[in-house]
């Protein structure tokens, strides 16, 4: 082999070595690339997903926020910044992972829904606080009501006792009542058949505390089957609120000190033996009582 049929060779060798270094970097290069390619579409997909996520979180912050709001503009404030929320998050998800700039813009976005909340929840927080200022200031007025309801009821009481008290001070009482069944000559008569008239003895005893003045004495005989006897089924008088019949009344000047009474009933009707009851009535009261026996 001549020399340059040599020197040909050497040259073609150093040509082959070099296209297989060239190959080889050549190669590494677009491997690094590829693995670089592969690494930022990660990344951008991860970053998506992040976004969706926080998306989320933020709509869920927005429904809690929304359950214990009673104003109702407010309310709907909400309501409507949770539906943008939404709606973002909608499109974040047609966004393709390697859509830098949508991605960035509804990053941003992100952010300026974060700030319109931390509003709203300085709003929800001033509003608690004037809530929880009204509520205790209810309670107060609602503490002193009570009390001066209690207080009221406990004066109210207090002047019905009072009253009760003075009334029942003031109450008339019939004592030493006697009854006696006579004749027309007015001789005591031990026969039913033969008494004209019952005489009805009593006083009124001493009260300073009665107020003085005219009184009116209702008396009723109550026969053995709890009839009463009376000139006329008219003949009535109030007591515990409702009319009764009456035997006998009569008017007396009362000015606190004792006062005998005595009171008549003209037989003139049919008289059964047995027990009967005399009741004596003064001011819408009953103020004595006694029982007697008339025999056949």
């Amino acid at each position: 082999m001549s020399t340059e049929q040599k020197n040909n060779s050497k040259i073609l060798l150093i040509v082959i070595i070099l296209l297989l270094a060239a190959m080889g970097i050549a190669g590494y290069y677009i491997f690094s690339q590829k693995t670089q390619i592969n690494e930022l579409q990660e990344e951008s997909s991860l970053n998506k997903q992040q976004l969706e996520d926080e998306y989320e979180n933020l709509t869920m912050q927005y429904e809690g926020f929304k359950l214990n709001i009673k104003n109702d503009s407010l309310l709907q404030k909400l309501t409507n910044e949770q539906a943008k929320v939404q709606r973002l998050l909608e499109e974040l998800k047609t966004v393709k992972a390697d859509n830098k700039a949508e991605i960035a813009r509804l990053n941003n976005e992100l952010a300026s829904l974060r700030k319109i909340l931390k509003s709203y929840i300085i709003q929800i927080d001033s509003l608690n606080q004037a809530n929880e200022r009204l509520r205790k200031e209810k309670s107060e007025i609602t503490n002193k009501y009570q009390e001066a309801t209690r207080t009221l009821n406990e004066v109210s009481q207090q002047k019905q006792n009072l009253t009760e008290k003075v009334t029942l001070a003031a109450k008339l009482d019939a004592t030493g009542i006697s009854v006696q069944a006579t004749n027309s000559k007015g001789k005591v008569q031990k026969k039913i058949n033969k008494v004209e008239q019952l005489i009805i003895n009593f006083t009124i005893t001493k009260n300073i505390t009665a107020e003085p003045g005219e009184r009116t004495i209702y008396l009723r005989i109550m026969k053995p089957d709890n009839d009463v006897l009376t000139k006329s089924r008219t003949n009535v008088f109030p007591y515990e609120n409702r009319d009764i019949n009456y035997s006998i009344k009569k008017i007396i000047e009362y000015g606190g000190e004792e006062v005998g009474v005595i009171m008549y009933w003209n037989v003139e009707e049919y008289l059964m033996p047995g027990t009967y009851r005399v009741d004596i009535f003064a001011d819408g009261s009953r103020i004595g009582m006694r029982s007697f026996t008339l025999e056949d």
